[in-house]
């Protein structure tokens, strides 16, 4: 999700003490037990260990990241007038291959790439476009209620969020609605779902405005751990202000993507300089390895 691009010192004040608000009445602490999470129990929180930083594009107002397995990812960018996907490679951050967001007034969202289609939210501009995930070359579009944000696949749906504490699987073909879920945290909804990524059963979600990253299990949809991302934003952060760049109050995190051949995840953020791939407790390679998903 984009978020309002030049804000009022009041909106920023008002955004800051909301997002407080929210950490303050969600996050658990250190101490919290590990296992399922249910509404009386606190899910554990998680700290992602780096084991590789690799070069992003600093102008890149990440909205959707998706690892295809060859060595590069697919990313969409937002922005009205910048918005788009691309193909870059992970070990440079050099962009392979991009196209824009056909419409020119969208703000683009996220992006999952399924059966050699990548499919491209826009923010509420209620459509999505898909191209092939090889070619870039617009292939289809479809229309959708509400306003688009994060957006992921379990290798058969898609799952799409809105902002919102739902979670949403859409027929790849038409797009249609097949089911949803209420995300919660001890039985709480937890709001502003953005970017996604399905991995080994459970969906990752980062949170809007928040350097949390939540693991859900997407037949209940309650929170089985937390991720703590601060540790990467403060280190994105006084990069960006020793290139003369400092980051702004919504260059959050937003991009997660799984690397099954390692078992790890890429996380990154809004104009970040840098994708980390890390370690996260519990995730690893499947059988080994793992497919590229096209």
């Amino acid at each position: 999700m984009g978020g309002v691009r030049v804000p009022s010192l009041l909106f920023v004040i008002t955004v800051g003490l909301l997002g407080a608000a929210a950490l303050a009445q969600t996050t658990p602490p250190a101490s919290s037990p590990s296992g399922p999470a249910s509404a009386s129990v606190r899910p554990p929180v998680l700290t992602p260990v780096v084991v590789a930083r690799h070069p992003h594009d600093r102008a890149a107002f990440t909205e959707g990241l998706q690892y295809l397995g060859d060595g590069t990812y697919i990313e969409s960018t937002g922005l009205v007038g910048e918005s788009g996907v691309r193909r870059v490679e992970l070990k440079t951050g050099k962009v392979v291959d991009r196209v824009a967001t056909p419409l020119a007034t969208a703000f683009g969202e996220g992006v999952a790439v399924l059966g050699g289609v990548a499919y491209h939210l826009t923010w509420q501009e209620g459509v999505a476009f898909a191209f092939d995930a090889t070619t870039l070359n617009e292939v289809g579009r479809y229309r959708y209620s509400g306003e688009g944000w994060g957006l992921t696949t379990d290798g058969k749906q898609l799952i799409m969020s809105n902002g919102s504490s739902t979670l949403v699987w859409r027929d790849p073909k038409t797009f249609a609605v097949k089911r949803s879920v209420t995300v919660t945290d001890m039985g709480q909804p937890v709001k502003n779902l953005n970017e996604l990524e399905y991995v080994q059963g459970s969906v990752y979600a980062n949170i809007w405005l928040t350097d949390r990253l939540a693991r859900i299990d997407p037949q209940s949809g309650k929170v089985t751990a937390w991720l703590d991302l601060s540790a990467l934003t403060r280190e994105a952060s006084a990069n960006a202000a020793r290139a003369g760049k400092p980051l702004t109050f919504d260059d959050i995190p937003n991009g997660v993507a799984y690397v099954p051949e390692r078992g790890t995840l890429l996380l990154t953020g809004k104009r970040w300089g840098t994708v980390f791939e890390v370690k996260v407790p519990g995730l690893g390679t499947v059988n080994g390895r793992g497919n590229p998903r096209r």
